[in-house]
């Protein structure tokens, strides 16, 4: 994925400006920020959703949004609703020809296919169960199966590990590096850096309309982040933990969710 002077707006208000950026095979790529900051949009932006204000954005050397571009996507998680007829193993089914008009005809390659995701994800036990019955952390154990079906060069994922408890999100990280390790580049957005810490190679951090690009080591740090913000933030470092204390008072909270849709820019 690269960016050439990318900048992102609604209104009179600039999300990010002036936006260079490489992102590589088999690199594992985070983005943070406050509630509101744009970290949704430039999801968006990479999908070929939302356009940019100003600049180039490519994926695969072209630009985005177009079939073959081979990019798996994991949105913000959703529970079905209980009564979901839907089994496991249809929703999974749906990342390798969700995209065909007409009634599904029945195949032995897909369902091979479908059952070796499952697997994958270690979702086997429950294939045949509708999805409104499983827990968060197996329904997105599917929505990991569904995003990886094509084998996707680029895996964007928004938002994957919210309201999961520790297991399931040390579960479906390690799924989701799993995929970076055969090559796809993984571009996350998530709003607690820890369950991922071990996993990532640069991250990039946007709040109020600026931000700052480089390992965890050059991002997440006191001076960093208290430049961003225009006031004082203190980052430490606990039992391996990243603490982030001190974030100034506002309506955006640089570890809080994001709401589900942002805003559109201009």
């Amino acid at each position: 994925m690269r960016l050439r002077n990318a900048s992102l707006a609604f209104g009179d208000r600039t999300l990010w400006a002036g936006l260079d950026l490489d992102i590589r095979e088999g690199e594992f790529f985070a983005v943070l920020g406050p509630n509101g900051s744009g970290k949704t949009t430039f999801l968006k932006a990479l999908l070929g959703a939302v356009p940019l204000t100003t600049g180039t954005v490519e994926v695969g050397g072209r630009a985005p949004g177009r079939r073959g571009d081979h990019v798996g996507y994991i949105p913000q998680q959703k529970m079905f609703a209980p009564t979901t007829p839907m089994r496991a193993r249809d929703l999974v089914a749906l990342g390798i020809d969700g995209h065909r008009w007409g009634i599904r005809l029945r195949s032995r390659a897909v369902d091979r296919r479908v059952d070796a995701l499952l697997a994958k994800v270690g979702a086997t036990e429950y294939a045949k169960v509708p999805v409104g019955l499983l827990s968060g952390g197996e329904q997105q154990r599917l929505r990991v199966a569904q995003a990886i079906a094509d084998n996707p060069r680029v895996l964007l994922c928004d938002e994957p590990l919210l309201s999961l408890d520790l297991n399931h999100q040390q579960a479906v990280s390690g799924l989701i590096d799993a995929q970076r390790r055969e090559g796809a580049a993984v571009v996350l957005v998530t709003h607690e850096i820890n369950p991922i810490l071990d996993y990532l190679d640069r991250v990039l951090y946007i709040a109020d309309g600026k931000f700052r690009i480089g390992t965890v080591e050059e991002v997440m740090t006191t001076e960093v982040l208290s430049e961003l913000y225009g006031s004082r933030v203190e980052v430490s470092r606990v039992n391996g933990r990243i603490v982030v204390v001190g974030l100034p008072d506002a309506t955006t909270h640089a570890h809080a969710p994001e709401p589900h849709q942002e805003e559109q820019p201009a």
